[in-house]
């Protein structure tokens, strides 16, 4: 029997053949129109050096290549060193690199403050997919209350009360080198995630840093674990900020397993604790007797208290943040400054020389002992110049045309920098391959005639600046006074380096350690 046709169906039938590449001229037209009119807004940018890319791809294939090696930051200095201190790369929409210390901090500055300048879509998507919508994620009146409730807890008043905690920390760090002082290899990186994870986790938690000290307000806290889950986090991170779409993580894929793993095993480990907080700010608490000091003047206890448009998810997502903040970036800067220290004896003899003077007047630690020690604090700053172990967890985007060192940058251009190619910038630092932390210094005093930006500059500088130079200090100050060290990979450990959010020593920095029994320690 014939099929019987309607007369829809015959006219669709009639139509189809036209149709068809109607619809792709169509399409095709609009994908034209587009590029054309990418190309017309971002010609100002072809006056700029690039690096050769793909002709359809552009530069996407190299950057994703550099990611998954852990190399992004190695690939954004190689280029900085072949195009100079401004140039651009292709990933979609340009992406503008600067090299040049005084440009960053001066783009950064006017840039915000003329508003032309904004934290980019992509680097604030990539925050906010950590775990939720947080500080780092945020711009406008948003921010502006968040950092507000924050400020004060992380100021140089607040941080001083820590002492302490941070003293502490540093001292069990020193023990358990004590130890095992004998073993050939201590890979120290690993201590100092320890000592860094332990003090923002007591300041923000009222953890104990004791780990023999039993916590009533929740889980303790087990370091490899939670370091292996928040290392999951600002690793997935990366790769969102530098291209990777986020509706990826619902994929079934190993990282996707992996990121939803990292997630809960953190949101359980915190959720206790920020339920306390709620409850005591809600005043749910009938008696508190049972609560531990520490935890009552917790961070987390006071910005529960005086902020209350934080709620459990924002404060969960805002205490992962800072974990993660708090903790590579001081222990991995840490580890580049006991390899450099190794590396160079008249530094480290200085140095020592310095915190044994202070023990010597002081008989520890204290706001006076570390008015002294500005030498040591010297050696911080010029490790971060050299390693910048923060390179590349940021970055800004264009709303209004705007110019830098006289090229026009146009609407949409994302500003991004390499800071170990600005930390070598010979125009600003003399010397700049040579590990000199006497540039830091004038006159016994600290020096600000040089740029500072590895905490970042202007209104959204690091809020652990404070913190982060008080536990290094601190810690250094110990090492020197109780032990000599030196490299067990020699400079490899110094030059072999990888990138995960943050970069750090790709064999843990192994130090081969021996108790100084000439003083009275």
């Amino acid at each position: 029997m014939p099929t019987l046709l309607s007369p829809a169906m015959i006219s669709l039938s009639t139509v189809f053949p036209y149709l068809f590449p109607t619809t792709i001229i169509i399409i095709a037209g609009i994908l034209s129109w587009k590029y054309w009119a990418k190309r017309k807004r971002y010609q100002s940018l072809k006056a700029l050096p690039s690096p050769l890319g793909h002709w359809l791809l552009g530069n996407i294939p190299q950057v994703l290549a550099a990611v998954k090696k852990k190399q992004f930051f190695q690939l954004l200095f190689d280029w900085s060193k072949q195009y100079g201190s401004i140039y651009v790369y292709w990933a979609g929409a340009p992406v503008v690199i600067l090299s040049k210390p005084s440009v960053i901090e001066s783009t950064v500055i006017n840039g915000m403050r003329d508003c032309s300048l904004i934290r980019s879509q992509t680097a604030t998507r990539a925050w906010n997919d950590i775990s939720g919508e947080i500080l780092l994620g945020q711009s406008g009146a948003e921010w502006q209350w968040r950092r507000k409730a924050w400020n004060p807890e992380f100021s140089p008043v607040g941080i001083s009360a820590y002492i302490g905690v941070v003293e502490q920390a540093c001292s069990q760090i020193t023990n358990k080198i004590k130890a095992d002082v004998s073993s050939d290899a201590i890979p120290v990186d690993r201590l100092f995630v320890e000592l860094t994870m332990r003090v923002i986790a007591s300041l923000l938690l009222g953890i104990p840093v004791d780990s023999r000290v039993v916590s009533p307000e929740g889980a303790p806290l087990d370091v490899p674990k939670v370091y292996e889950a928040m290392s999951v986090l600002g690793y997935r991170f990366l790769r969102v900020a530098t291209s990777e779409k986020t509706w990826m993580k619902y994929l079934p894929t190993q990282s996707s397993r992996d990121y939803w793993a990292a997630r809960r095993y953190i949101e359980q480990f915190l959720t206790p604790r920020v339920d306390l907080a709620l409850q005591l700010r809600d005043q749910q608490v009938k008696d508190s007797s049972s609560i531990s000091t520490l935890f009552q003047e917790s961070m987390l206890v006071k910005i529960a208290s005086k902020e209350p448009r934080y709620t459990r998810e924002t404060l969960i997502a805002e205490v992962i943040e800072l974990m993660i903040a708090g903790t590579d970036t001081t222990a991995h800067t840490l580890s580049f400054a006991v390899g450099e220290l190794a590396a160079h004896p008249e530094v480290f003899q200085k140095a020592q020389a310095i915190a044994d003077q202070a023990w010597q007047k002081h008989g520890a630690i204290s706001i006076e002992s570390l008015k002294e020690l500005n030498y040591i604090r010297a050696i911080v700053k010029e490790t971060l110049r050299l390693y910048a172990v923060a390179s590349g967890s940021t970055s800004l985007q264009a709303v209004k045309t705007t110019t830098i060192e006289g090229n026009t940058i146009p609407v949409g251009t994302k500003i991004f920098w390499s800071m170990l190619a600005a930390g070598r910038d010979a125009e600003t630092y003399a010397q700049p391959d040579k590990f000199l932390p006497e540039r830091w210094l004038e006159e016994g005093h600290g020096s600000f005639s040089l740029p500072m930006i590895d905490f970042g500059s202007g209104s959204h500088r690091c809020l652990g600046e404070h913190l982060a130079m008080l536990e290094a200090t601190i810690m250094l100050a110990q090492l020197l006074r109780n032990f000599d060290w030196e490299l067990v990979n020699g400079r490899a450990s110094l030059e072999n380096l990888q990138q995960n959010l943050l970069i750090y020593p790709s064999d843990g920095m192994p130090l081969r350690f021996r108790l100084r029994e000439s003083i009275n320690i």
